[in-house]
């Protein structure tokens, strides 16, 4: 079973920027990893995905051009940068193994890590 940490969320202004860290550990096999978000009282959102070897990367229309995924797999790490943060970009965030499609949800993944806040605001 795959274990995932998601760590680097905090308190941030509109416009700036935040790097999200997804830790892996216990199976060795090769995973996609998706990041989500959940706004309190909406629906979990799919954010972004990568494949194992980085060859397939998918975001949402939402964060497209502001948010930058990537993996190193030596470090067993999967990244989500967030630039050009806006007020409705405040959610939990989690991340999670699953196939990288184009249309992102949670149904089709496991492992999920506890999540990270973000919060964006003046």
């Amino acid at each position: 079973q795959l274990q995932l940490v998601e760590s680097g969320g905090g308190l941030v202004q509109p416009g700036g920027s935040l790097r999200l860290s997804c830790a892996l550990s216990g199976s060795t096999l090769a995973y996609a990893i998706g990041w989500f978000r959940q706004a309190p009282g909406k629906e979990r959102e799919g954010v972004s995905c990568i494949s194992y070897n980085g060859g397939v990367i998918n975001y949402a229309e939402s964060v497209k051009g502001r948010f930058t995924i990537s993996r190193d797999n030596a470090k067993k790490t999967v990244y989500l940068q967030m630039n050009s943060l806006k007020p409705e970009d405040t959610a939990v965030y989690y991340c999670a193994a699953g196939p990288c499609l184009a249309w992102i949800v949670a149904p089709n993944y496991g492992d999920w890590g506890q999540g990270t806040q973000v919060t964006v605001s003046s």
